[in-house]
């Protein structure tokens, strides 16, 4: 990641740096200034308690709309076809499925959701969820924001880079349109 030198754009060489003298930070990839100033640990812990938090969050929305406690909308969500793929995926693995489900992109969600709908008991859930949350939060704190920032300083920094982040964008916005339209036809 870039150091604060980097940012503001300073030389960051000297003992023990490999960089150059002119080396900067690629313009647009900002890299949020908090996270520069944790030490490991503590984007560890801090990424975490974010994982933690959401996975939590998640599970007991889904219990609630289950027990009618939120909206008919937040009920049709339940009913989708990803949800009701997660709710077969949790049926046939159990509680395994919901610690495995946080090394996926997107889907963990919808586990979790699955475990809240299915009214999986919380001790369960929360044994199953916790090692998920550890490996989620090393993933990040290691490669994943790397990876994430890499991709977007090098996007950033060509036309073309952002000529094709773009249409990935409305590539995904269409397909999620019809994807909708579809499944409210049938």
């Amino acid at each position: 990641m870039w150091g604060r030198a980097e940012r503001a754009g300073r030389p960051t060489a000297g003992k023990g740096s490999l960089a150059s003298d002119t080396q900067t930070e690629p313009e647009g990839a900002r890299v949020p200034t908090f996270l520069d100033e944790l030490g490991f640990a503590e984007l560890l812990a801090a990424l975490f308690v974010i994982v933690f938090l959401r996975a939590q969050a998640t599970y007991w929305l889904a219990r609630a709309i289950v027990t009618g406690a939120a909206s008919r909308r937040w009920g049709r969500w339940l009913e989708s076809p990803a949800m009701r793929r997660a709710s077969a995926l949790l049926a046939r693995y159990g509680a395994p499925a919901v610690t495995l489900s946080f090394l996926t992109v997107g889907f963990q969600t919808m586990l979790n959701a699955a475990a809240g709908a299915a009214r999986m008991r919380w001790i369960v859930y929360l044994l199953a969820m916790l090692p998920g949350c550890a490996a989620w939060a090393l993933i990040y704190a290691t490669v994943g924001f790397a990876v994430l920032w890499a991709v977007v300083g090098a996007a950033a920094g060509s036309p073309l880079g952002i000529a094709v982040l773009a249409a990935l964008v409305i590539a995904v916005a269409v397909a999620v349109v019809l994807l909708r339209r579809r499944g409210t036809v049938r």
